[in-house]
């Protein structure tokens, strides 16, 4: 079968990384698969590189977002494509999703990796109506495929999906393969221990959140976060008189090595769609600990695990589950091995391949 999956441009966020992930999971089944951006920008130091086994191809170094941009990058889309016919193309982040829909690609779905009520929920009280009626609008009447149980809720509640148009494919994962990255070497990690975050810069991911309860944290430990250095965040940080105590690694296009070394993964954010980080750490045996937002945290951290989910923006809470989380010994692998489990790669590319041979 053929595959075509498209983006917005090959940045360093989760939603990319997952599409990469599907994309190079595929094409070692065989299948062709291009790979499609609608531009290549983004610091090199700061965005993944093209799956392997793919047809990369980038429509733009930097495109244009506005209304004409997104119809020069649909016909640019939909010429490449009359060349290339496709069992499937998939579409993920709403920028990308509007562009294949003004193309008129058939055979389309849009992948949807985050709460977007959630999203929308942060924006102005002037925007955010906008907002909600472009979803409503771009997702209404399309199919879709959530990440989680969580965001496929989200959808029908907030935007009237329809539940039979919709189906939930959780990102794949390789779990050899995240163990076998996991033992390279990486000098840049901390000696001491330490406590990991992962993810951008951004008010979703609750930085403030976790220096001020990082800051309350009488511990040993340093705190190491794999984001680029922002002006903000390194003014966050000597607000909070933290910087002796906080590392700004950078982003780290193989993060396995520093979630195995790390003592406690946190993951603070308001809101998600299946977050990667805790199902990675969870794989390199690391202790994780999470927000209870929407969605995704409860979906992996169920059963024993849940003992893990704090409120979302408290920061005594957080202080107080990472000093226990801390003193905690590491879950038993049974739970892990069950957490785990829905996430095999396997799972989720026989569900594309599944998609791919009907009539969508």
């Amino acid at each position: 079968m053929r595959f075509a999956l498209f983006t917005t441009n090959l940045a360093g966020g989760g939603a990319e990384k997952a599409l990469a992930k599907i994309a190079s999971g595929l094409a070692a089944r065989g299948h062709e698969v291009d790979f499609i951006v609608c531009e290549t920008a983004g610091s090199p130091a700061g965005r993944y590189a093209p799956p392997a086994g793919c047809r990369f191809h980038a429509m733009a170094a930097r495109a244009a977002h506005g209304w004409l941009g997104k119809r020069r990058l649909a016909w640019c889309l939909r010429r490449h494509l009359a060349v290339r016919p496709h069992d499937l193309l998939v579409s993920t982040l709403p920028f990308a999703d509007e562009v294949a829909a003004l193309a008129g690609i058939p055979r389309h779905v849009c992948r949807i990796a985050n709460t977007l009520s959630a999203e929308i929920a942060r924006l102005p009280s002037a925007k955010a109506p906008r907002r909600a009626a472009r979803y409503r609008e771009l997702y209404g009447s399309r199919r879709l495929v959530a990440v989680s149980q969580g965001v496929s809720a989200d959808l029908q509640s907030h935007f009237g999906v329809d539940a039979g148009r919709m189906r939930v494919i959780g990102n794949p994962f390789d779990f050899a393969g995240i163990r076998a990255l996991a033992a390279a070497p990486c000098p840049a990690r901390p000696a001491g221990p330490y406590v990991l975050h992962v993810g951008r810069y951004a008010a979703q991911k609750r930085h403030d959140l976790l220096l001020a309860a990082f800051a309350a944290l009488d511990a040993p430990h340093q705190l190491v976060l794999l984001t680029p250095p922002a002006a903000g965040l390194t003014a966050l940080i000597a607000q909070h008189g933290l910087q002796r105590r906080v590392a700004v690694a950078d982003f780290q296009a193989n993060p396995y090595p520093w979630m195995a070394g790390a003592e406690l993964l946190v993951l603070c954010s308001d809101h998600e769609g299946l977050p990667n980080v805790l199902i990675e750490a969870l794989a390199c045996g690391t202790r994780v600990l999470s927000t209870d937002c929407p969605s995704g945290p409860r979906e992996i951290l169920g059963g024993e695990l849940a003992k893990w989910l704090v409120p979302c923006g408290d920061a005594g809470a957080l202080a107080t589950a990472m000093r226990a989380a801390l003193a905690a010994p590491k879950p038993a692998q049974d739970l892990v091995a069950e957490a785990l489990a829905p996430y095999a790669a396997d799972r989720a590319l026989d569900a594309w391949e599944a998609m791919a041979r009907e009539n969508v």
